[in-house]
């Protein structure tokens, strides 16, 4: 009798900051696409309303895992539950992200510059590194970091921590195009200008409605997100800059 095949009838997604914005965004572009997707945020409430908002036909593919990313225990704990579920993880989109208001080197906490590291460059790491022998083994798999173009070049409104951070992460995904490459793994980091999603509420001034109204919208980074992806494993774009017109 021939053996029945253990892989999952469609590909796994690993999403974290999936609770909103583009993390959000992306859910439901993979949702749509027919792929299982593992939930991954810090509020149990905020993964069940993604959930909700995802098509009926498309909810028994999807399972939400509450962690702080920034704790790498919680991140273990999470990743061996994720391959339990799933028994493989095809794609981890990192979305998580955060900042804060007093954010120059004038003013910045070093709590806040701690709180931010964890969440936006520490938390990816310990992702990746939970990942990795799993998606190692399989010789296939995407990482794609949602960076933003503080991550290519420093500005005020950013902040010394998010820039800190940002840069850092893009030498996380350079990193593992440079080594993971021949084990048949590829990384994309995306470098968004401005997106209307609720981390604008964090800076010191927030944007009003005519100025979030010509931002970028969520789903346009979750198609940056989707191309990454999709791309024949033969191809990787490294890098992809996207910003409003």
């Amino acid at each position: 009798m021939k053996k029945k095949s253990t892989r999952p009838s469609s590909p796994v997604a690993l999403v974290t900051g999936a609770g909103s914005g583009v993390g959000r965004a992306v859910v439901q572009r993979f949702a749509a696409e027919g792929w299982q997707v593992a939930l991954v945020g810090r509020r149990a409430d905020a993964l069940a309303e993604t959930i909700k908002l995802a098509p009926a036909s498309s909810r028994k593919n999807l399972a939400t895992f509450a962690c702080d990313i920034g704790d790498p225990a919680a991140v273990a704990k999470m990743a061996a539950g994720v391959l339990t579920r799933f028994g493989q993880v095809d794609a981890f989109i990192n979305a998580a992200g955060t900042n804060t208001p007093r954010r120059s080197w004038s003013e910045l906490p070093l709590a806040a510059y701690h709180e931010l590291m964890a969440a936006n460059l520490h938390g990816p790491f310990h992702c990746v590194q939970a990942l990795l022998p799993a998606m190692r083994a399989r010789h296939t798999g995407t990482f794609v970091f949602i960076n933003s173009e503080a991550g290519l070049k420093a500005s005020p409104k950013a902040g010394v921590a998010y820039v800190a951070s940002k840069f850092g992460l893009t030498g996380l995904a350079q990193s593992l195009n440079a080594e993971e490459r021949p084990n048949g793994l590829r990384a994309c980091s995306i470098f968004p200008g401005d997106i209307d999603t609720d981390i604008l509420l964090k800076r010191p001034v927030p944007p009003g409605p005519e100025a979030r109204a010509k931002m970028m919208q969520p789903t346009d980074i979750a198609a940056c997100v989707w191309l990454a992806v999709s791309l024949p494993p033969r191809a990787v774009v490294e890098e992809l800059l996207v910003r409003p017109l």
